[in-house]
């Protein structure tokens, strides 16, 4: 078995593994925003843009991490960044780097990408098309 074959097959398992770590780290934006942990300079007035934001980034977040509802999931978080991106970044300055908007254009198109690909192996989702 080649190096190339050995890794493919490898594959599911490393989707379910960065669906998990997106998923988390989406999760850390919305416990910041509307918990208070980790500890941030984020504190949103009740339902502001921002709020709602840290909503969608809690609840996605939850169902990211775990593979349940994933790719209506993904499909809001994609949809919540790109908003994110062109609402608050974009204005700034045409360049990501620039604008501080690098984040939510990778959150976008790798949520994107798990609308298309699904949970992988490791999720409830695949759990319960097994059952």
């Amino acid at each position: 078995m080649t190096l190339t074959n050995r890794l493919t097959s490898y594959s599911p398992y490393m989707l379910s593994i960065t669906r998990i770590m997106s998923g988390l780290l989406f999760l850390e934006h919305g416990t910041a925003k509307l918990l208070g942990f980790p500890l941030s300079d984020m504190n949103p007035a009740a339902f502001s843009l921002s709020w709602w934001a840290g909503v969608i980034e809690l609840v996605c977040g939850i169902l990211l991490t775990v593979g349940f509802l994933t790719r209506p999931a993904a499909f809001i978080a994609s949809g919540m960044c790109a908003f994110a991106y062109f609402i608050a970044h974009a204005p700034q300055n045409f360049f990501p780097m620039n604008n501080g908007g690098d984040a939510a254009i990778l959150y976008c198109f790798l949520f994107l990408y798990l609308v298309f690909a699904g949970a992988g192996p490791l999720s409830v989702d695949a759990q319960r098309a097994r059952a």
